[in-house]
């Protein structure tokens, strides 16, 4: 009769050292995520990674104007009038002379910013100045910059009116 070359432990042992090894290698190969940017009014939050971004190439215009007119994944935040609208993003997004603003409908609401964190409070970002009923929402997009201006990357928020 011959002896097995390993025992039960050991081949168990090293499955589970080949599935970590394994699992190690699939998650060195992903992308590193987009920093995030979040959104804050009052008490709540939504964050986001980047639907549009380039890597190190600026983004084209056409594709600025895709990503802010076709947003598809927005996370959505609920906002009331006079509410306090606070705006963030991770320190990544301003290192190396970067910069981001902010867009309310495709209008700038800020102009390019290297810090990390903006606050507007009392804001009535659905005033419409006497002209109509104002809308159930609205598109927030956070626009950063290389040095010279070129955009880098977009993300998309949704704003509604409660």
């Amino acid at each position: 009769m011959t002896a097995p070359l390993f025992s039960g432990r050991a081949r168990r042992s090293v499955a589970a050292l080949g599935a970590v090894s394994a699992g190690l290698l699939l998650i060195s190969a992903c992308d590193k995520p987009t920093p995030l940017a979040t959104v804050t009014v009052g008490t709540s939050s939504v964050s986001a990674e980047s639907e549009c971004h380039s890597g190190k190439e600026p983004l084209s215009m056409d594709r600025v104007q895709e990503c802010v007119t076709d947003i598809k994944n927005a996370k959505t935040i609920q906002y009331g009038r006079g509410d306090t609208l606070r705006l963030g993003v991770e320190p990544d997004v301003v290192e190396d002379g970067k910069r981001w603003s902010a867009f309310l409908d495709g209008q700038p609401i800020t102009e390019p910013s290297s810090n990390t964190y903006r606050s507007f409070p009392g804001a009535d970002v659905f005033a419409t100045g006497g002209e109509g009923e104002a809308p159930a929402s609205k598109k927030l997009a956070i626009l950063q910059t290389s040095e010279d201006g070129k955009p880098l990357a977009i993300w998309s928020f949704n704003l509604e009116l409660k």
